[in-house]
């Protein structure tokens, strides 16, 4: 059975149900047959002209493309020092940050050789932050009677962020619109979620999508993530998911994914609407999301409610927030464009696995989260 087919059941009764959520929902109007990719234009509407096309200064878009030229696959460096810099969040098991750990009890490796740290920072620093929401026509129908619950929580969560944290917000379907850029002013990011009224294409390009921004913030400097939102499904990118981990990995830009199909699942599990064929399309999709999150330094969240979205957003912050940044030259200097895997350990003066401690002396089970390697630099003809 289709997922389409497999959804029928449930669409109309959601639909009806979430009719009057999306249609009281603030924002312009979409065209019919128009999508999520057409971009909007100052004075509102929408314009298929480009940047030169445009009236008024030149300002350059910190998510613009980069160069289209021939090259080839992964990053080239020109320095003869290569530093791989590495963000890392301990937690306990609650998911709470732990702090004050020094930097004499972190331990890098490199392909299983250890490496030297070269730097060693804490504390806070604005963030950059890319929200990608993932909204198609064949998911936002059944999903529509939590749309207006998954918005009010977004907001929730941009009330959170500093004044001088930097947030774009992206949608995507059959492929991706940058509803607003990088800016410290959440009256643009607040404008650009009411712009998800009504959806487009009943296609959900994830894999393009993820690959499209992480690429396009990979040059940013400073702390950076994307925070995803959606079903964790693709149906029609034009690259695999193997390619989808590659880019992903190479570009070095944690995610943060809020699966939001788990209630739905459960909720079909538990009626005997699901099919052994289904019920691997959602794992699937979960699975994706955590190889995503785990292979980039971030986390993945599965809320089967939406009273978690509050928990979950506040857990997403404090991860955003509160991380160890380290960094260190790598003793393999092969310019070879190889995949290079990293792990990071906290350890003991002896070199045994450290021991943390409440404020009772008890112990504390806990989790190193931090990416799972790199694409080493092409040598540069």
């Amino acid at each position: 059975m289709s997922m389409r087919r497999f959804l029928g059941p449930l669409m109309l009764a959601t639909l009806v149900a979430g009719a009057g959520l999306l249609y009281s929902q603030s924002g312009p109007k979409k065209e019919s047959g128009d999508t999520v990719a057409r971009p909007k234009k100052q004075g509102g509407g929408a314009t298929d002209a480009t940047p030169a096309e445009t009236e008024g200064p030149k300002i350059p878009s910190k998510m613009s493309k980069k160069g289209t030229g021939d090259k080839a696959e992964g990053p080239t460096f020109r320095s003869d020092t290569l530093t791989v810099s590495v963000d890392v969040a301990v937690l306990d098991n609650k998911g709470r940050f732990i702090p004050h750990i020094p930097a004499g009890n972190f331990r890098i490796l490199e392909d299983g050789q250890p490496q030297k740290l070269a730097n060693f920072s804490t504390g806070e620093t604005p963030i950059t932050l890319a929200m990608v929401i993932e909204f198609s026509n064949l998911y936002q129908q059944y999903w529509s009677y939590g749309w207006q619950e998954t918005l009010t929580a977004c907001y929730g969560f941009l009330q959170t962020l500093k004044p001088e944290d930097t947030v774009a917000v992206v949608a995507f379907d059959l492929r991706s619109e940058i509803l607003s850029d990088f800016s410290t002013n959440r009256q643009d990011t607040y404008e650009a979620l009411a712009r998800l009224r009504i959806p487009g294409f009943s296609e959900s390009n994830l894999y393009d999508a993820l690959t499209d921004v992480a690429d396009r913030m990979s040059d940013i400097e400073g702390r950076k993530a994307i925070l995803y939102i959606g079903s964790g499904m693709d149906t029609f990118s034009k690259i695999t998911f193997d390619q989808t981990r590659r880019k992903l990995q190479t570009a070095s830009v944690p995610i943060y994914a809020l699966g939001t199909l788990q209630a739905l699942r459960e909720y079909y599990d538990s009626h005997g609407y699901m099919g052994p064929i289904q019920r691997l399309d959602f794992l699937q999709a979960d699975n994706q999301l955590r190889t995503f999150a785990k292979e980039t330094g971030g986390q993945a969240w599965f809320p089967r409610f939406f009273g978690e979205y509050g928990g979950i957003f506040r857990q997403v912050n404090e991860a955003l927030r509160n991380t160890y940044s380290l960094a260190y030259q790598p003793t393999n200097i092969a310019r070879d464009g190889k995949y290079r895997k990293i792990k990071v350990d906290l350890v003991g003066p002896d070199g045994t696995p450290l021991k943390i401690t409440d404020e009772k002396g008890k112990p504390i089970k806990y989790q190193v989260i931090a990416k799972a390697g790199y694409q080493a630099p092409r040598e540069v003809e």
